[in-house]
């Protein structure tokens, strides 16, 4: 674990509050030709854009109105085809965490080639009819997520 947080911590490029939505502002991520100058002489041209998320469960709105489920089902929701469809759709899950120290909060990274086959993924991802269903399965009260979006370095193990 320590490893990947020095990992994270040395990717570190850009913190975004970003939704889940595909049609917002997004800082660049990727191979260093689609950087801007200021960070991009550390990142390796072959870079693919990496996506850590962060989804803490609202406790207070668990098991109120629609939402039917805290962190057990969030978790389920993952284990039963969230991730495998982020897979099915191109995107790579690099692994699915469970942060010891906020109980209600899972952590998730994933990959693309670049911002645009992210953007390609979260597309086909939101108009999938399996994700609709799945949602309605396990619909969970989740706080704003916190988003980074981070390159590679050129020294990194992680390629």
């Amino acid at each position: 674990m320590k490893k990947y947080f020095l990992i994270f911590t040395t990717l570190f490029l850009f913190n975004s509050a970003a939704s889940a939505q595909v049609n917002v502002d997004l800082p660049a991520c990727g191979p260093s030709t689609q950087l801007p100058a200021e960070v991009s002489n550390n990142v390796t041209p072959e870079s693919r854009c990496f996506e850590l998320r962060m989804y803490t469960v609202d406790p207070a709105r668990v098991n109120q109105g629609d939402f039917n489920g805290g962190i057990d089902e969030l978790h389920q929701r993952f284990r039963e085809d969230e991730a495998a469809m982020f897979e099915r759709h191109g995107a790579d899950v690099i692994g699915v965490w469970q942060d010891l120290e906020r109980p209600n909060t899972l952590i998730w990274m994933l990959a693309y080639r670049d911002l645009e086959h992210r953007a390609e993924v979260w597309t086909k991802f939101a108009n999938d009819p399996d994700w609709t269903a799945l949602r309605a399965k396990y619909n969970v009260p989740l706080n704003a997520p916190q988003v980074f979006y981070m390159s590679n370095t050129d020294y990194s193990n992680l390629k």
